[in-house]
């Protein structure tokens, strides 16, 4: 069974960054590519940004030119970059695998059939 850990949340102000880590675990499925999520309060979960089989990254507006995803598949681990932080970026953020090859955004979160339990990020003014 495969596992996904989040890791490197936490409280920061605007404007500054932080790095989100994701390691998996156990099996891990041929075929399937990751992407992070995140879940404001009262919200649904939304995509922030996804990595294609061929390193093609793709972003939510709301985080492009902020927000980097980057992968080190030796060491099973998946990356979120954060910079430039908003108030509204406060949520819990999750790791997840979808099928590489599939229809839809690959930003929709019904695309993804594996998720972390996720790390929660808090961007005060």
């Amino acid at each position: 069974q495969v596992q996904l850990v989040e890791s490197g949340g936490g409280s920061v102000q605007t404007g500054e960054s932080l790095r989100l880590s994701c390691v998996v675990s156990g099996y891990r499925p041929s075929g399937y590519c990751v992407g992070w999520l995140r879940q404001a309060a009262t919200k649904g979960r939304a995509g922030v940004a996804a990595l294609g089989r061929d390193g093609r990254t793709t972003y939510a507006d709301s985080v492009k030119g902020r927000f980097t995803i980057s992968r080190d598949t030796a060491k099973n681990m998946a990356y979120l970059q954060m910079d430039s932080l908003k108030v509204e970026d406060t949520a819990v953020y999750y790791c997840a695998l979808r099928r590489c090859v599939g229809s839809g955004s690959p930003l929709w979160p019904g695309r993804y059939e594996h998720w972390g339990q996720g790390t929660q990020v808090t961007v005060s003014s």
